[in-house]
């Protein structure tokens, strides 16, 4: 494991792979264990975005849900009925922001040329951002063959922030979508976007048993703009406090005691701390 400077003692970190990186200068401002290959459960969405995007397909067009596109793997819930019409606009929100398993298979199925010249893609996208220590085998991270590193996701995460449509859809808190019909309100995984004194620029949660609770977040700090990559934190009270901690540690607050939420604590008492912790952001 490895701690830039002081941070060994300014910042415990839950998580198991850690990488926070200054954006735009690419400085490595805290890292810990960032080449261990690890699933990553749904920050695979991110590339699934991408390649879609790249594209440049209708996203007016209908897609509807198949029960081919239903998770036989993890069987994971969905709140999208097999058989409903959605636009591809609303599958890729779907997919992003809730992070719905239906949704991110059916993008890979409607794919021109079939899930075969999807995989194709994402194989060329992922060689063409460097990223050697990574391989995904399915559009929805559900399978933990889907692996990488934190500092092979930094350059997802980098290539990601890039798609207008994608820093749009990971920092919204919420959106309505018609199904069948009818508006279902859906919410971001990320329960800090939307969270006062957060400053977010782009957003992905992932967890499978394997992977752990993952997260990759752009976020602004006391004038400072950085993306981290947290991986396999056991409990997402974990992950949160990685993400308080960190961005604590950029503001320049290392002489406070860290954050520390006792494990009997409710969960809410951690999520007020992430809305209430606000000096880091100003």
């Amino acid at each position: 494991m490895t701690l830039t400077t002081a941070a060994a003692t300014a910042v415990p970190l839950g998580s198991m792979s850690v990488l926070v990186v200054e954006d735009g200068t690419g400085k490595i401002l805290l890292e810990k264990n960032p080449n261990a290959l690890v699933p990553i459960a749904s920050l695979t969405k991110l590339m699934t975005a991408m390649v879609v995007l790249d594209s440049k397909p209708d996203m007016d067009a209908p897609i509807s849900i198949d029960k081919i596109d239903v998770d036989m793997l993890k069987h994971s819930t969905s709140r999208v009925p097999v058989g409903a019409t959605i636009s591809r606009r609303d599958v890729l929100q779907l997919a992003l922001m809730s992070s719905d398993n239906r949704a991110a298979a059916s993008l890979a199925r409607t794919y021109t040329g079939g899930r075969a010249a999807f995989g194709a893609a994402m194989s060329a996208k992922i060689k063409s951002l460097g990223m050697t220590q990574t391989v995904l085998d399915d559009p929805t991270g559900l399978s933990p063959s889907n692996k990488s590193t934190a500092a092979d996701l930094m350059k997802m995460a980098t290539a990601a922030a890039a798609y207008p449509d994608i820093r749009r859809i990971t920092t919204a808190p919420k959106d309505m979508i018609k199904i069948n019909g009818r508006p279902v309100e859906y919410h971001n995984t990320n329960r800090l976007v939307g969270a006062k004194g957060w400053d977010i620029g782009l957003s992905k949660t992932g967890y499978t048993e394997e992977a752990g609770r993952c997260l990759i977040m752009r976020i602004k700090s006391a004038g400072t703009n950085a993306t981290l990559i947290l991986l396999n934190a056991k409990a997402s009270s974990a992950r949160v406090l990685d993400a308080l901690n960190i961005r604590r540690f950029i503001a320049g607050n290392e002489g406070e005691p860290p954050i520390q939420v006792a494990a009997t604590h409710h969960k809410r008492h951690l999520f007020h701390l992430a809305s209430r912790h606000r000096r880091a952001a100003l």
